[in-house]
């Protein structure tokens, strides 16, 4: 017998003037503002996944397991052609092209069968937050919506009002020679219209992205600098701030039990601290374990976490978190208080320390840095990591990848506007800069190990602590950067990269291997201040 759908009453959990704003008018049942059981009820009755041991929900977003940035595009429109960086991160769509995915995308969600609503908020502050409603035919992608951003009071919810607009429709499919796009998938921001248009795709990180690359443009407007970070706080009120890209350790670093997690990766420092964009985590949890990451471990077994493209044991329904069959992008969604120290506010202070991490594969920078102003600039702007053999197909042996300010492919203005109002926050709040590679040590990728854990927190602990402000250093002869000479918990020998290679004439050639690839990827700045541009690498 078929499940008899029962129509939602918008007047108890949405707003009375429905979805015309939105320019929908659906045939269908439209559920409003459902929390997480009801979506996740919702979404096993339309077989749209399974649930694991304890509770979360797991959903498989074949063939797309990670972010689509050849099908992102940006409507090019008069209000914002002028600000946008247009190139390979920022395509550009036309205005006619962007209204007919509209109209199509519009009527293939008014004859959907099911439409779930959610009015969230993006940012934690008020005096910048967003009020984004989220429409989709998919009850688990909005369940991920409801953990990923801010949600409001109920007794808000009649009279929420929302400025952005997300459409979204993981099972639609564009056509290239009709809408422009080129393949089946897109992802589209109209900044002057204040809507993303999302389809083809199941991946859910494109719902959460999207909105980043919004406050990217929106923010700075506004003399907010946006930043691609975690960010934490001490018990004396300290706030930290960690950039870094995919497995560097920017989740894992800023979960520490001895402080209280602000956000996990996307935050506005604004004249009165830094607030996070959203209310919840998005964790890496390829090979997590309890002993290594206990807090992020602990979200997984927690009823209302979304898990993605994890494989489950047949029999037990326990999460092999080591198979990496699917992918090895394989994520957990969870609600920001379910790590126990967490800022319910998302707010914190203006940071005393800003930490760069980088997971370098060539084995070469130091595990731990103090960066000058100038470097931190020129660091900054960089954004360097490294892919290391077998992550994707064709990567052989360890590949530099620069992402300029640690997120270039969010960025929506030039990346020297953020590294300029970085480095303005940095002189009037007197922040200090560090430098950690939680990469490869005594050889790169391959011959050499990865620097221990247990290590990097000591060294993460030190720098907030205030241990190494005034510790002597030792300044890198290719790199020119500070290494302090000890720092406890951590072996002498560890500090110096050069010191852990068994043919330091092999560190050598690898050294100044690295620092040409630097110097060829900051050419394409153009004109940088000279005192930045000679920050870099010498040898």
């Amino acid at each position: 017998m078929a499940t008899e759908i029962r129509p939602q009453r918008p007047v108890a959990r949405g707003n009375s003037n429905g979805l015309s704003r939105q320019g929908l008018a659906p045939r269908g049942v439209v559920h409003w503002n459902l929390i997480a059981p009801e979506l996740f009820k919702a979404a096993a009755r339309r077989e749209e996944g399974e649930f694991a041991e304890m509770g979360p929900f797991v959903a498989v977003t074949t063939p797309h397991t990670g972010r689509s940035p050849n099908d992102k595009f940006v409507v090019r429109e008069p209000t914002s052609e002028k600000d946008v960086d247009w190139g390979k991160v920022n395509q550009p769509l036309t205005l006619d092209k962007y209204q007919l995915l509209l109209k199509d995308l519009r009527s293939y969600l008014n004859a959907s069968p099911e439409l779930f609503v959610e009015d969230l908020y993006c940012g934690a502050d008020p005096a910048y937050r967003l009020s984004v409603r989220y429409v989709s035919p998919s009850a688990w992608h909005m369940a991920f919506a409801r953990n990923m951003f801010i949600r409001p009071e109920r007794s808000d919810l009649p009279t929420f009002e929302p400025n952005f607009t997300v459409l979204h429709a993981p099972e639609f499919q564009s056509d290239p020679a009709r809408h422009g796009t080129k393949s089946g998938t897109f992802i589209v921001l109209n900044f002057a219209d204040r809507t993303i248009l999302i389809g083809g795709t199941r991946y859910a990180g494109e719902l959460k992205k999207a909105m980043f690359a919004v406050m990217n443009y929106l923010l700075p407007r506004q003399d907010v600098l946006s930043m691609h970070c975690s960010a934490n706080v001490g018990q004396d009120g300290d706030t930290a701030l960690f950039f870094g890209l995919s497995g560097t350790g920017k989740t894992t670093l800023s979960a520490d039990p001895s402080r209280c997690l602000i956000g996990d990766d996307e935050h506005g420092w604004s004249d009165a601290g830094i607030f996070n964009f959203e209310g919840g985590c998005y964790a890496k949890v390829i090979n997590l374990s309890p002993e290594s990451e206990p807090d992020i471990y602990r979200t997984t077994q927690m009823f209302g976490t979304v898990l993605e493209n994890v494989v489950l044991d047949p029999i037990t329904k326990q999460v092999k978190f080591a198979d990496q069959s699917i992918t090895e992008n394989t994520r957990a969604s969870y609600p920001l208080h379910y790590i126990r120290n967490c800022v319910t506010g998302g707010r914190g202070g203006h940071p005393r320390n800003v930490i760069f991490l980088t997971a370098d594969a060539f084995g070469v920078l130091p595990p731990i840095a103090k960066l000058s102003s100038e470097q931190a600039m020129y660091y900054f702007l960089s954004g360097y990591t490294a892919k290391v053999a077998g992550t994707e197909r064709g990567v052989l042996e360890p590949q530099p990848t620069f992402s300029a300010c640690f997120g270039a492919a969010f960025l929506v203005w030039r990346p020297t506007k953020y590294a300029a109002m970085l480095g303005e926050r940095l002189r009037d709040h007197e922040s200090r800069v560090w430098l950690i590679n939680t990469g490869w040590s005594g050889g790169p990728y391959g011959t050499g190990k990865r620097i221990k854990l247990l290590h990097t927190r000591a060294m993460v602990r030190a720098v907030l602590a205030g241990n190494l402000d005034d510790v002597a250093t030792e300044t890198d002869p290719v790199f020119g950067l500070a290494i302090p000479r000890e720092v406890e918990g951590v072996p002498a020998k560890v500090l110096n990269p050069r010191a852990t290679w068994p043919d330091p004439a092999a560190y050598d050639v690898q050294a100044k291997k690295l620092a040409r690839m630097f110097r060829e990827n900051f050419e394409k700045f153009g004109t940088v201040d000279v005192a930045t541009k000679n920050a870099g690498p010498k040898g």
